[in-house]
């Protein structure tokens, strides 16, 4: 009886190659961060919008280069899955602010 760790399909697993350039990737991405924020040299508010953009930019990376997801037919229900679930997670953070921000307006009116 064959064990399923016994069989390899090199289309499912990244090489050593693709493993290293997502590592090398995640620790530029969290180098840059860290820096701006242990030596602040620009306003605070650039800073923020960089580290949030280097922060979904590490997100796509993990994605890719670890998670291995792509284009292709076999990952096609992974990323609508994973599609589905941002989709989710944006809506319930968005509407949640949304709600309070209106709560805070209107209570601060009176």
């Amino acid at each position: 009886m064959a064990n399923a760790h016994d069989t390899h399909h090199e289309g499912n697993h990244g090489s050593v190659k693709s493993y290293m350039i997502g590592f090398v990737l995640s620790v530029i991405l969290t180098a840059i961060p860290f820096g701006l924020v242990m030596y602040p040299s620009l306003p605070k508010d650039l800073t923020v919008m960089i580290v949030v953009a280097l922060a979904a930019i590490q997100v796509v990376v993990h994605l890719v280069y670890f998670l291995h997801m792509d284009r292709s037919k076999e990952q096609r229900s992974n990323v609508t899955t994973f599609l589905f679930t941002v989709m989710v997670i944006a809506l319930l953070v968005g509407l949640s602010l949304w709600i309070m921000f209106s709560i805070h307006t209107s209570m601060m009116a009176k």
